[in-house]
Parts: C-alpha cells; sequence; structure tokens
C-alpha cells in the first residue's frame, strides 16, 4: 500500500514510518524538516517530501503522489496544550489540508486524535463515549476537526479512522515528560526527584507499540470510526516512576507529594481499547 504520513518526524510519526516499511508498504514521509529526517533510519527507504501542510497547497492528493491512504500525525504547537492556536489557525488549516485530500480522490484517512477529547470524564473510557473536551483549546481543536471530517463523509464518501492516542513514552518523547525528566536526573546523578504524589491511574504504551497499533489499524480500512490506542490497563505515575527507576536500576529517591496534582485532569482514567482488540485479534 502507498502511505503518506505527515508529522513524519514526529515522537509517534518516525515510528510509524519504521512500521510501514518492516510490514512492506510504500511510506511518502512528510515533514518540515528535512535535516531532521536525515537522522532517521528509514530516510533512504521513503520518499521524502519538504512541506508545509498548512500552507497554501493546491490539489494535495496530486501533490503528494495519489496515496492509497494517509496517516495524518502532524500537529505544531504541542506540548502546550492551552495555546488558542489550536483551534483558530491549525483546526481550520488541518481541515482545509486534509478536505483537499479527500475532493481530489483519497479513499481511506486515519487522524491521531487524542484521550484529552474525553475531558474530565473518568474510569475507563470507551471509545463509544461522547468526547467532552472542555477547556481545552486542543482538545477542542481535535474533536472538532472530527466532526468536521465526519460532516465532509456525508458528501465525499471516504473511510475515516480516528485513532486516540493515550499516554506514550519512548525515543523521541517530549523531554518535559516524566520519564523523560526522570532519565535526566538519573543520568546527571541526582539524589531526588521531586514529582507528585503519584497517586494518578494513567494508560501508558510504548511509542513503538503505539505506532505498531496504528499501522494495524490502517491494513484494516473495513473498520471506521473512533479506536483507543491504549493498553486498556491502568498504572499508578507512581508505579510508572518506581518501575522506570528498577529498569535503568537506579537509586534515586522519589520525593511524593512535591507538586500539586492537576486541578484539570481527573485522577484517574484509562482507555477501554474494546474495538481496537477487535481489529488486533482479526490478525
Amino acid at each position: 500500500m502507498k502511505v503518506l504520513v505527515t508529522g513524519a518526524t514526529g515522537f509517534v510519526g518516525r515510528h510509524v514510518v519504521a512500521q510501514l516499511l518492516a510490514r512492506g508498504h510504500q511510506v511518502i514521509a512528510v515533514a518540515r524538516d528535512e535535516a531532521r529526517a536525515r537522522n532517521f533510519a528509514w530516510y533512504e527507504r521513503v520518499r521524502f517530501i519538504v512541506s508545509d501542510i498548512h500552507g497554501p497547497i493546491e490539489d494535495a492528493f496530486e501533490r503528494f503522489d495519489r496515496p492509497q491512504a494517509v496517516m495524518h500525525l502532524a500537529w505544531p504547537g504541542l506540548p502546550n496544550y492551552a495555546a488558542l492556536y489550536h483551534y483558530e489557525k491549525t483546526l481550520p488549516a488541518d481541515y482545509r489540508f486534509l478536505r483537499s485530500l479527500v475532493l481530489g480522490g483519497l479513499g481511506h484517512l486515519l487522524v491521531s486524535g487524542t484521550c484529552v477529547e474525553y475531558g474530565m470524564q473518568g474510569g475507563a473510557l470507551a471509545e463509544d463515549m461522547p468526547a467532552a473536551p472542555l477547556a481545552s483549546p486542543y482538545a477542542k481543536a481535535k474533536d472538532a476537526l472530527r466532526k468536521k471530517l465526519q460532516t465532509l463523509q456525508g458528501q465525499h464518501p471516504f473511510k475515516l479512522q480516528w485513532a486516540r492516542l493515550f499516554y506514550m513514552y519512548g525515543e523521541g518523547q517530549n523531554p518535559n515528560s516524566l520519564l523523560a525528566q526522570l532519565d535526566r536526573a538519573i543520568d546527571g546523578g541526582e539524589t531526588t526527584f521531586n514529582m507528585s504524589g503519584g497517586e494518578q491511574l494513567r494508560d501508558y504504551l510504548p511509542v513503538e507499540q503505539v505506532a505498531a497499533h496504528c499501522v494495524t489499524l490502517l491494513e484494516h480500512p473495513g473498520c471506521s470510526g473512533v479506536f483507543n490506542i491504549c493498553s486498556g490497563e491502568p498504572i499508578s505515575v507512581r508505579a510508572l516512576a518506581e518501575r522506570h527507576l528498577a529498569r535503568r536500576g537506579a537509586g534515586i529517591r522519589l520525593n511524593f507529594g512535591y507538586y500539586p496534582y492537576a486541578s484539570d485532569e481527573p485522577m484517574a482514567f484509562w482507555g477501554d481499547p474494546g474495538r481496537l482488540r477487535t481489529v488486533l485479534q482479526s490478525t
């Protein structure tokens, strides 16, 4: 299958490209920085196109070599989730680009969503639960993009898979994420690592597994709608940090309770990947 991947050099995108190639797919990788792309082992095996997909692009489907499927992973400006530009600029630009692909003839689109679309709902978050993104401009923008694409389907039918990503860790992760900060503290010889109380329950997967699930989903175009890309197994932030320390063989002390719990996140939420499991079990 000829697959166009936007955000190919991002945290998830770099691993998705590797997974697609490993499974024999032809990849058109799109990103703004070719110098960064050259650092990846897959660079010579893809057709790399330097492009700002939010710029003026006419006839995007032809411009990007008429792909059979598109994995749209690009989304600028993260991890500043509270910035208004997500809703005011990125949302309309994203929709304009994806609409151009569909009107040009694209038949299959997978878009990365986010677990924060569920808002403050707690517990196990099922894929058929309504989104409730509340105040986060990023979450509101993602939810609005999904609704716009579903409306577009009514007039220009295409297959739409909405992959809601939960928490991830691994190569290329945000340097301000918990485990990245913990690694820096370990490597820097720190004796104490400050964190919250650590009792929050979250849903984590290695980014390589997230990428593999997304590619498997793409390979099943008959399955459409919302899919939670997650483990379905909640783990406390405390246990996650302790497990990581054990894996690293580090003796740094975790200073629980140094930071307060975030008021804009539920204490316990994780994904119910029921629809994803159905796809995985069919492979």
